[in-house]
């Protein structure tokens, strides 16, 4: 099987992953919300998923067996990302690039990384990427992105990943992508879970005799703005949002550790912990850089390799609007603008 088949069939088995991991999180979605109380009891719900050639079916009644094709499907990606790696040019696993992701994750720091990530891809000399993370994590969105941009390299070039004094939420929603994690034993990793954060300052205005007027086009045009509180309606809304991103997270992690379901969710509280209490579940081992760098060398295959270290980009962050976070609620205070 050449390169080009191999990534077509790799393509084929992704989009097929996704379709059922929509569809799972569907049905995980429809067990743990109120829409279970409209369900008849003993009726099965059908919930079809058309993508691309592809129709996926199943009934709330089959989680088991869409949980074990989506593990079969999980297990012939690794087999896929096996072969991809070994059509790399002889001369690639020579050197191994160190990637920092420093402090909270914003626009800003994602441009950066993905730029930096794609120049790795592209250079033929670097066989295997450290992702030296020691991140609270940060936005939703740029850290979605970075995880999706290192997954794709890691079809190519494996990936370890290292903290050496945290690796929260966010942080640890991108340490996911890699192949290994290593930490420092009393490394903190974790905070699995979304924050929400809202202003509202409409005492504020009054008291100061701000008065704000609005013209929008929709009734929810401005939900989330400071100059008001939230309806119950909105509150509803947001509620939904916030579970759809930790959904998405639990899929992260439980497909990147290779946990079940019911075993991520235990460590899904929003709790950090020290490595050395998650190691063998939340981390693959602990140890220092060094140790991380040898961990990496051995998926590579080397013996020695060359390091070369990315430079950190700083962020000047800030929390300037009602927004839903990958990060723990200590961390947020210090970067609230008022």
């Amino acid at each position: 099987m050449d390169k080009e088949e191999v990534w077509k069939y790799l393509t084929f088995i992704l989009t097929l992953l996704l379709a059922l991991a929509v569809v799972s999180n569907v049905l995980l979605y429809t067990q743990n919300s109120e829409l279970q109380k409209a369900l008849v009891m003993n009726r099965t719900t059908e919930v079809k998923v058309e993508m691309p050639n592809i129709t996926v079916k199943t009934s709330v009644g089959n989680i088991t067996a869409l949980q074990a094709k989506i593990e079969e499907l999980q297990r012939q990606v690794e087999y896929l990302k096996e072969q991809l790696r070994e059509k790399q040019p002889a001369k690639a696993n020579t050197t191994i690039a160190i990637l920092p992701i420093m402090g909270p994750i914003d626009e800003n720091m994602a441009l950066d990384v993905v730029s930096k990530i794609r120049q790795i891809k592209k250079n033929e000399s670097i066989g295997g990427v450290l992702l030296w993370i020691e991140s609270p994590g940060g936005y939703v969105g740029p850290v979605r992105v970075i995880y999706k941009e290192l997954k794709k390299l890691s079809y190519s070039k494996p990936i370890v990943a290292y903290t050496g004094g945290y690796a929260d939420s966010g942080g640890y929603f991108i340490a996911c992508a890699a192949d290994k994690i290593i930490a420092d034993p009393l490394a903190e990793v974790g905070s699995i879970g979304v924050l929400y954060v809202h202003y509202d300052l409409e005492q504020y205005y009054a008291q100061n005799g701000i008065k704000v007027n609005v013209f929008k086009t929709g009734k929810y045009k401005d939900m989330g703005a400071e100059w008001r509180d939230l309806t119950p309606e909105e509150r509803e809304m947001i509620k939904n949002i916030i579970d759809t991103y930790f959904q998405d997270f639990l899929q992260v992690v439980s497909e990147g550790r290779h946990l079940d379901m019911n075993t991520t969710k235990k460590y899904a509280t929003g709790q950090t912990w020290f490595a050395t209490d998650v190691k063998g579940i939340l981390v693959d081992d602990t140890g220092d850089l060094d140790y991380a760098i040898k961990v990496l060398e051995q998926l590579m295959n080397v013996k020695s390799a060359k390091v070369v270290l990315y430079s950190a980009q700083k962020t000047d962050f800030g929390i300037y609007e009602s927004s839903s976070l990958y990060m723990p609620a200590n961390y947020v205070y210090s970067y609230i603008r008022r």
